[in-house]
């Protein structure tokens, strides 16, 4: 791809700054799976405090971990409660099956939001017939859901609703930050409902990889050992908490631009004709919009995209997402959104899509 190439794929195509690399290249190191590497010690602490919970694990993915959380919340034969948006169990290669014999409950909430009256009577009953139902799912930001942040009052209500039924509650928070900013509470505020946080460095924070999991001593203490047993123990992996510390200390406040372009492109392409979008969905840094069928496909008109130095790939059949980051700006908005229309008068029919033949729709 050209160097000029604008890509809207994911928050997750973002590369480290200069800055960002030299806090790795400074990064003092030990060994982490002894408990010896200081940097990974200090941001474990900072994000603990941060969320004002007892301790942290840091580990590779956001995948990994909340695949911890399920392994360290529950037993097999368990069961979640989740939105069937959920990215936990739709694109976490059954993960939760495989490697914890749990299964999932789907709720239908509002853009990946669900409610109390969407789990009333969803608790299993006590019965030798039926798998116990343990833990409530929530995800903040939603990602298929639209992007869209969790009000804290209705978080309240479900977390206390969990908690009265005897249920934990873990969040995938990949873009826990974004949803804090958009809905203007603190990620303390957010997680105080919460037994369990998994916050993604990798994406809009701007680091090369990693995330990290907190919760209360007992979880943690669970959720090293599931993380040591998924293969993922980690050695001198100071020098990547490093970037995750350098991007809490730097990269958080700057979301709000992420936001702010994510709606300057919902505008621009909402005059567009043939293309379906409600500017009003637009909350965070995710766009998702649609194709009128009768235009053509989502995989025609990200095609025809591509040829024109845009990267946003189908999230189903008429479906697309666009994610801003901090490696483009409004000026890139606007060009995506030019060759969005420039696509669309052309005729986006005749594109095959072909590049994206046997491919899945954009997860994270």
């Amino acid at each position: 791809m050209s160097a000029d190439m604008i890509d809207l794929r994911s928050d997750t195509v973002t590369k480290p700054s200069a800055a960002m690399r030299q806090a790795i290249f400074d990064a003092e190191v030990g060994d982490d799976m002894s408990g010896e590497d200081p940097t990974v010690n200090r941001l474990e602490k900072m994000v603990a405090d941060l969320l004002g919970k007892e301790a942290a694990v840091y580990n590779c993915s956001g995948t990994q971990s909340n695949q911890m959380a399920v392994r360290a919340h529950c037993q097999q034969g368990d069961e979640i409660l989740i939105d069937e948006s959920g990215h936990i169990v739709n694109y976490e290669a059954g993960g939760a099956a495989a490697l914890s014999g749990v299964s999932a409950r789907l709720l239908r909430g509002k853009f990946g939001i669900f409610d109390v009256e969407d789990l009333d009577g969803k608790v299993r009953p006590d019965n030798q017939h039926y798998c116990v139902t343990r833990l409530v799912c929530v995800e903040n930001t939603t990602n298929h859901g639209g992007g869209r942040a969790w009000p804290l009052p209705q978080m309240a209500r479900v977390g206390s609703w969990a908690h009265e039924n005897g249920l934990k509650v873990h969040v995938d928070g990949a873009r826990l930050f974004n949803a804090a900013i958009a809905q203007g509470y603190s990620v303390k505020e957010f997680a105080r409902h919460a037994d369990s946080i998994s916050i993604c460095f990798s994406k809009g924070l701007g680091c090369p990889m990693g995330s990290i999991l907190v919760g209360d001593a007992g979880t943690i203490y669970r959720a090293r050992r599931a993380r040591k047993l998924f293969g993922g123990a980690l050695r001198q992996a100071g020098m990547m908490a490093a970037a995750a510390i350098y991007a809490l200390e730097n990269n958080v406040n700057r979301l709000q631009i992420d936001h702010d372009n994510a709606k300057t492109f919902a505008k621009a392409i909402s005059e567009i004709d043939g293309i379906r979008i409600n500017v009003e969905n637009v909350e965070s840094n995710l766009v998702f919009f649609e194709v009128a069928p009768e235009r053509g496909t989502s995989a025609q008109l990200s095609a025809r995209l591509l040829e024109r130095g845009i990267r946003i790939n189908p999230s189903g059949p008429q479906r697309l997402r666009a994610c801003t980051h901090l490696d483009v700006n409004k000026d890139d908005l606007l060009r995506a959104a030019e060759m969005v229309r420039e696509c669309m008068e052309s005729g986006i029919a005749q594109a095959n899509g072909s590049h994206l033949a046997g491919t899945a729709y954009a997860s994270r």
